[in-house]
């Protein structure tokens, strides 16, 4: 009988060390965890941080029409760096801004339309290759003056990837006070934000974006009169 008692107590303390492991295991666990959220937070933090604090890039677009400046947002680092090299190997240079729509937007970057004639249709032309998407709303968004990249629409490009080369500038949003309200308000979503990278945004030269912005064109949007892009070159 005292055998048994004996063996019951035993393995009634071993039970209860394998509970008190077990309980240990599972606050390691957690431990780690944690820590493991805490150095992901960490990383982040210092990413962003790193992004704060690293000088933005700055490129001279010369044009027919004046100078426009603007700025690459280290945030979205595959569209500044690929938007870099095609500066440097001199891409744009002579490249038509072939898009117009007053009150919205003006775009360029297609390689065909340095040579292209009056009536040939624009806007197919690429490098060979997509640059990978990077939205990073709602702290960068479709405002005035922001440089997005165009892309080929949704039902052959459901990844959202932007051209390797083409882009666009915003010129500005017209909405109805009721909207305007909402937007500030409740939220929304303009139809742009989250469905087209924006990396940059003008920082002088406006006008000349507005000048272009309001220029006669076709049925096509394409400006009647031949607007260029002379030269691009980084600056700092």
């Amino acid at each position: 009988m005292l055998g048994h008692v004996v063996l019951f107590f035993t393995a009634k303390i071993q039970v209860i060390s394998d509970n008190k492991k077990k309980q240990t295991n599972m606050k390691s666990h957690a431990t780690f965890v944690f820590l493991i959220l805490v150095l992901a937070l960490t990383m982040q933090a210092c990413s962003s941080l790193k992004h704060s604090n690293e000088k933005e890039q700055k490129v001279l677009i010369q044009t027919t029409e004046g100078d426009i400046t603007l700025k690459l947002y280290n945030e979205t680092p595959l569209h500044r760096n690929n938007f870099i090299k095609l500066v440097n190997a001199k891409t744009y240079n002579g490249l038509l801004f072939h898009r117009v729509i007053k009150e919205f937007m003006i775009q360029g970057g297609d390689p065909q339309s340095k040579t292209a004639g009056p009536d040939t249709m624009l806007g197919d032309g690429d490098v060979g290759y997509t640059v990978s998407s990077e939205f990073r709303t709602p702290q960068i968004y479709h405002k005035y003056g922001t440089i997005a990249a165009a892309r080929e629409g949704d039902d052959s490009n459901p990844q959202k990837a932007s051209s390797g080369c083409q882009f666009y500038i915003v010129v500005t949003y017209k909405f109805s006070t009721q909207a305007r309200q909402d937007y500030i308000n409740v939220g929304g979503t303009p139809h742009l934000d989250g469905n087209y990278t924006v990396f940059g945004e003008i920082l002088k030269g406006m006008e000349v974006v507005e000048k272009i912005s309001e220029v006669e064109t076709d049925k096509h949007d394409r400006p009647i009169k031949a607007i260029r892009i002379k030269k691009m070159k980084l600056i700092r």
